[in-house]
């Protein structure tokens, strides 16, 4: 059957159509005047079309659209926000007075989900906020930032729990033509198409758009009548499939990613891949090099390495993507003949022990090996990847590991609550909103009185406590309760107590459950007549996830308890609409993971924005926010060998923290019925997040320390036709070939026999065989500092040693240097060689290093 496809769309008036325009870009879901402009069209159907405004302006009625077009009030309101719109999308910004000979060299973001909105459901969690709100502050920014990611035809599910509880996914078709995305064109209005061969077959991808502010967003689509449906399948759920549907997508992600950007006509600088799912873009982006520029394979490796970023999320082994070598094959055997590659050494690119043959090939071992800049997404979890991938690099002590960390950030203005936004702007004037680099701005909360902070405060949990009553109805008329215990919702929490929140991804090693520990002990603190508390919970498990399932059925049957008295309830389908009425309203973000697996988390940097109290394991990034003055801790950083053991004590310290500190500091309040030392933690947590824990501060750091180097890396590569990537890949073969040749032959410390004082410093003299190489190709490093039990130097910083001549007699390269002990103990003292090179971010390759 053939169909004529052609689009309708809604007729609006003339004086509407700008606020039809802002609707097509995501900087309405960070600006509440739209969200009110919405709200006074048709408020009811702003709410039925899930707070998306593409769909709701399709579906008012011609009536209330002309009504709207005849009120100037509204039409002086629509014309007020567009002039902002207009102000922000054409307004300079960071990056541009902090480096105006770089706005045009552009940073390629990858990422497999993007969460910017509810009304574009292609994200799952953490993972996909993150990237959002990279965009975002990307934007605010003015970082010349494109993206890239996948259109998911049915996005990730919908949860909702049966009648026991166990939770049900099922999965809603998006409707593209509804949301704030465009289908990109060329000249002649034809649909952009790019290919990719999948065992012979071309799979053809459409590209997409979403308007991030002044980034855009580019979406890729099988889901198109060109391609079988076997190939139509591979952009229809997010994390769904086996194994073949994953390398499916991640290399449609990869490979087609960079031919997408290409033939938009958008050469980047710099990649930046947001976990290793796009380790693929590596291969094209080394193709290309080699069809279209000439080069060897070992050339454009050694110019995709300089300008390459990764950043890997997951503390533990076995959460990082890996493939059966025979899978990897069966799609990829083809792509990597044509670089010239046997298959054992492309497939050692992906593998920790080149001799295990075991081994699978791994994302991110690959993604490590082809990028210059790493990094793990706190300090914590840079020292954890450190560790976990020093095998990488088995000479360089843990310390050394080339794993830098980048510590998440959030979007202020995306998880503030519209009444706090306004409180904010009030106090902390205009850069609040216009500079979002002036972190500063956030010291002014102290300007704020304490009851008027309270006051908004309170607002917001009671407006928490009504949309979740909102919620539960909606849940139990799904599930077919009877109409009593439908009114009875409306009895359902007191939205004058301490509230507690924890909504966050239901795996085990998060132990959703931990509070319930001791049921008594639980039922004293919520039923304390005087001073009780109820506790909130959101949170999907990943659908094969049956552990998962079981905590989120064992909170749903105490939800059923009357003990409990309506004070424990679990809201379905967790998404950002339910995220943020949890993070603005609630007064304390419960988080009890089992160290070190949480490798960030940002939902209490969301939460600690809006004044509510993280009562934290310290784990992930509140390893750096907690302070005594800025929320509560659970232990103080152990790890243990036992679960149990594990799990005991830190539900005895939760219970303690609840019971000895939180509940008294809530429930004292001054004359004026304002808990003042509370509201003084509040503060200092949200100077602490604004500071600290925005993504605009994550975005800065990844442009100093990664996205500007890379730049600048890429600029000098590629000059005279790439004369430089060649000359330094010639100089890296040449030492790899020479290396073996290089070896202390002796290290000279005169006064090391003497007495030694704290402050003293003493010359050394090296004495090194260098072969071939060339004196000013090597750096040599003086180690020294404080040795453990184990004979290990640690928290050093290397001392550079200086050529001084030539010994022929010894036939050997001399090199001097000091050292300086700082302070009394035991003291040790070592020298290592590693390649100089000053054209390259670093030199610590795998091998290429000599220790005395």
């Amino acid at each position: 059957m053939r169909v004529k496809q052609f689009l309708v769309f809604p007729k609006l008036p003339e004086k509407i159509r700008p606020l039809q325009e802002m609707s097509q870009n995501i900087w309405y879901s960070w600006n509440w005047e739209i969200t009110k402009l919405c709200i006074r069209l048709d408020a009811e159907t702003w709410e039925n079309c899930d707070q998306n405004p593409v769909k709701m302006l399709s579906q008012l009625s011609q009536e209330t659209l002309e009504k709207a077009a005849n009120d100037d009030g509204f039409i002086a309101s629509i014309d007020r926000v567009y002039q902002k719109y207009q102000d922000y999308i054409s307004r300079k910004n960071w990056f541009t007075y902090q480096y105006p000979d770089k706005v045009d060299n552009k940073v390629a973001y990858f990422s497999l989900e993007y969460g910017l909105d509810t009304g574009l459901p292609v994200y799952s969690g953490g993972l996909g906020i993150l990237s959002g709100d990279t965009l975002k502050s990307a934007s605010d920014l003015g970082i010349p930032m494109v993206a890239v990611g996948l259109l998911y035809r049915y996005g990730y599910f919908r949860q909702y729990l049966s009648s026991d509880g166990w939770q049900q996914e099922k999965y809603v078709e998006n409707d593209w033509y509804h949301m704030p995305i465009q289908p990109v064109k060329d000249e002649h209005g034809k649909p952009i198409i790019v290919t990719v061969d999948f065992l012979g077959t071309p799979v053809h991808i459409q590209i997409w758009k979403v308007s991030v502010g002044n980034v855009p967003l580019y979406l890729l689509d099988t889901n198109i009548p060109e391609n079988p449906s076997k190939y139509r399948e591979i952009t229809s759920v997010l994390y769904g499939g086996d194994k073949d549907m994953r390398i499916r997508q991640e290399i449609i992600l990869g490979i087609g990613g960079v031919k997408a950007l290409r033939a938009l006509g958008i050469e980047p600088s710099i990649y930046h891949m947001n976990e290793g799912h796009s380790w693929f873009l590596t291969l094209e982006r080394i193709r290309f090099l080699m069809q279209e520029r000439n080069l060897t394979f070992n050339e454009a490796s050694q110019f995709i390495w300089s300008t390459t970023i990764f950043t890997t999320h997951t503390p533990v082994p076995a959460g990082n993507e890996k493939f059966d070598a025979v899978l990897v094959k069966r799609y990829l055997e083809g792509f990597v003949s044509k670089l010239g590659l046997d298959w054992k050494q492309f497939i050692n690119i992906g593998k920790v022990f080149s001799d295990d043959d075991k081994e699978p090939f791994c994302m991110t071992v690959a993604a490590l090996r082809n990028s210059a800049y790493a990094n793990g997404v706190s300090e914590l979890h840079g020292k954890i990847s450190r560790e976990m991938w020093h095998h990488i690099w088995p000479e360089l002590p843990i310390a050394d590991v080339p794993i830098n960390s980048v510590t998440n950030g959030v979007h202020p203005r995306s998880w503030v609550s519209h009444d706090m936004d306004e409180l904010y702007e009030s106090y902390f004037g205009a850069d609040y909103r216009n500079k979002p680099d002036v972190l500063t701005a956030w010291e002014n909360i102290e300007k704020i009185p304490d009851a008027e902070l309270w006051r908004i405060h309170s607002k917001r949990r009671e407006r928490l406590v009504f949309f979740a009553r909102k919620r539960l109805k909606k849940q139990l008329r799904r599930s077919g309760a009877s109409q009593i215990e439908i009114q009875q919702a409306d009895q359902i929490l007191d939205p004058q107590i301490l509230t507690i929140a924890f909504a966050r991804r239901f795996s085990t090693y998060k132990r959703g459950n931990l509070i319930f520990s001791d049921i008594d002990r639980l039922l004293k603190l919520i039923n304390n007549k005087e001073f009780p508390l109820q506790l909130i919970f959101a949170g999907k498990a990943h659908p094969l996830d049956d552990p998962g399932k079981d905590i989120i059925k064992e909170i749903y049957h105490y939800t059923k308890d009357e003990k409990f008295n309506n004070r424990v309830i679990f809201i379905e389908d967790y998404d950002i609409n339910v995220a943020k009425y949890l993070v603005q309203g609630a007064d304390v973000w419960l988080n009890n993971p089992r160290r070190p697996l949480e490798a960030s988390g940002t939902s209490g940097m969301k939460a600690a924005l809006n004044g509510v109290l993280n009562l934290s394991v310290l784990d992930g990034w509140w390893c750096e926010g907690y302070a005594d003055d800025t929320g509560f801790k659970i232990g103080n950083g152990e790890e243990y060998d036992s679960n149990d053991v594990q799990d005991h004590l830190e539900a005895e310290m939760l219970y303690n923290s609840i019971e000895k500190e939180i509940v008294p500091l809530f429930y004292k309040t001054d004359k004026n019925s304002v808990p003042s030392q509370w509201v003084k933690k509040m503060k200092a947590t949200i100077s602490m997040a604004g500071k600290g824990f925005s993504s605009h501060r994550m975005l800065m750091d990844y442009t100093k320390m990664f996205y500007v180097p890379g730049i600048e890396a890429s600029l000098k590569l590629q000059k005279d036709d790439l004369a430089l990537t060649k000359s330094v890949t010639k100089w890296f073969e040449s030492m790899t070939k020479s290396w073996d040749s290089v070896h202390i032959k002796d290290v000279h410390i005169p006064e090391i026999d003497s007495t030694i004082f704290v402050g003293q410093t003493f010359p050394i003299k090296i004495s090194i065989a260098l072969g071939e190489i060339n004196p000013q190709d090597v750096s040599v490093e003086i180690i020294s500092g404080k040795l453990d039990s184990q004979e290990q130097i640690q928290d050093y910083t290397p001392t550079k040693a200086e050529h001084d001549n030539y010994d022929e007699k010894a036939d050997a390269s001399i090199f001097s240097g000091e050292v300086t002990c700082l302070e009394s103990g035991r003291f040790g003292i070592t020298v290592r060689i590693i390649p100089k090179n000053d054209n390259l971010p670093h030199t610590f390759k795998p091998k290429l290093i000599q220790w005395w």
